[in-house]
This record gives C-alpha cells, structure tokens and sequence, in this order.
C-alpha cells in the first residue's frame, strides 16, 4: 500500500484521513527554498559540533541535535505552521485539553548510516497508555530530498492498528521519498525508522513532534528552552513548550525564593512575565466546573 502525497494546500480532513488509513503522509513542498536555506544555515553550526550516535538505535554514523526552539529561530515557525499545527490539535484533540511539544530535534543521516530498527515512538511511554488513545502526532521536515538511497524515513503503511508483536514483512516497508522543503506526517504508533544512506551525501530531517499536554515530553522543553529564553517567543510556542497549566491545577509551581504576595501556587505564565505574581495564582475557579472532584482525595 503506498504511502500517500498530499498537495500543500491539503485540508485538516484530508490529512486526517490519510493518517487514518496509513498511520503517515507526505505533504509535498510546504515550505519554500528559502525557509530550507535558513533552517539549514542556523541548525548547521550545532550539527558540526554533535557527537555520533553511540548505540545502533540512535545511529553510529548519525548526529542528533535538540534544543532547536531556543537555538533556531525558523525552527519556530515551522512548530506553528498552521497546516501541520492545525493537523496536530484536531488528530490529538480527542484525547487532551491542550497539546504540547514532545521533540525538537534535527537527524543528520551520514553516509554508511545502515537502516535503523524499525519500531513505535510511543513506546517511549512503554506500553502503559491504552491502544485506543493515540498520544503522539509526529513531523520530520526534509530539509535536504529524502531518497531511497541517501536515507529517507523507512515506514509500514497501516501498522498503527497492528498487534504489537506483529512483524512486518520486507515488502510492507514504504519510504517517505520527498522534496526538501516537504513534510513527512507520522503517528506514535506506526512502524517507521531511519532508512540506510546509500549515498555520498548526508540527509538531513527535523524531527518536531506534538503530545497530550499531560504527558512527560520526550525532550525536557523547561530545560531546553529555559524561561530566561522563553519569555521573549509568541505565546503560542510558550504554550506549546509547556509553560501553561495542562488543565486546571496541572503544571503550577510555586517560587522557592519569592513568595507570591496572594498566593504560592503560581501558573507557568509568571515565570515568563505574562502574569504580575500579585493576584495569579491557579486556585480561581476557571476551568474548575469541567472536572469532578468527587472522587478526589481530601488532603
């Protein structure tokens, strides 16, 4: 079953429907020349300077460079893309309140690179998340062409609704064979894995992935991007990086070396300085009548 190849102006339920079937998608040249050069341009000094993999899995001969949102800023863009992020809330919407971003992370497939194992990324999470909640929507931008000989992304069409233990067979396999500038579209459950670099050239991909908000993130985003950094992006992405309760009274914190002056139970949005500490505090009653504390401990 071939991997289907969406137009750039595709819809939010055309490219549901075709991850439906698939599990994956292509939507072909979404970003223009330009944008490619300039990611290209900013990620490439801190790939230059990224070690290899030191495993199989993460590739002998492949670099991994994360911490893109504080170190790239059209890496920022691509996040908010209104194409993919529409796709990404309406395909995780079922699930969560709000989305977050799970990784950031450019993969530069050097020549020699042998194909990487196939397997789930949701199984960062181990097996614990029941099969009919889909916690992942995943990008990996081409950023050079992504051939069958330089490396491009290996996949088994509709193996999101397979058995775990179920293996695929050579000729199930699909490559995400794609244009720079392209977008590869993937599930969390959908086998799929770094194909072998045939070529004499590097093939290089933005790995930028979405989860439910009240999930652990892949890449530690606070670390990554710290308020320091964070406070001076749109507030979309600093919502998206985690800096914004999931639902009511998840992901407060309280300052160790400030007490509040009302309360000290803050919301993320103080740390960056969109809220006066004065007054804020996640213990108002918004978004308290969606959930039932019925059955929640009195502590």
């Amino acid at each position: 079953m071939p991997l289907q190849t969406l137009n750039a102006d595709a819809t939010t339920q055309e490219i549901l429907a075709a991850m439906e079937r698939d599990g994956a998608v292509v939507i072909a040249n979404l970003i223009d020349a330009d944008t490619v050069a300039r990611m290209r341009d900013e990620v490439m000094p801190y790939i230059d300077r990224t070690p290899m993999g030191k495993d199989d899995f993460t590739g002998r001969k492949t670099q991994r460079t994360g911490a893109l949102v504080a170190r790239t800023p059209t890496c920022r863009d691509l996040i908010l893309n209104e194409s993919v992020l529409g796709a990404a809330r309406a395909f995780l919407q079922p699930f969560t309140d709000k989305i977050i971003l799970h990784l950031t992370q450019t993969i530069y497939i050097n020549p020699g690179n042998p194909a990487q194992a196939l397997h789930r990324d949701r199984l960062a999470w181990g097996k614990h998340i029941p099969r009919e909640i889909e916690p992942q929507f995943n990008t990996i931008w081409a950023l050079t062409d992504f051939t069958r000989e330089n490396g491009a992304t290996r996949l088994v069409p509709g193996s999101h609704k397979w058995d775990w233990d179920q293996r695929a067979d050579p000729e199930q396999i699909e490559q995400a064979e794609m244009t720079a500038g392209s977008v590869f579209l993937y599930t969390g459950s959908v086998l799929h894995s770094g194909g072998e670099n045939q070529s004499d050239a590097a093939r290089l991909g933005l790995n930028l992935t979405y989860t439910l908000g009240w999930l652990r993130q892949e890449e530690n985003q606070y670390l990554s991007c710290p308020p320091h950094i964070a406070r001076d992006l749109p507030e979309e992405l600093q919502d998206l990086l985690g800096y914004t309760q999931g639902t009511y009274a998840l992901g407060y914190y309280s300052d160790p070396e400030t007490p509040a002056d009302v309360s000290d139970i803050l919301p993320p949005e103080v740390a960056l300085g969109r809220m006066p500490t004065k007054g804020a505090s996640v213990a108002s009653t918004e978004g308290a009548d969606a959930i039932d504390f019925s059955e929640a401990e009195q502590l």
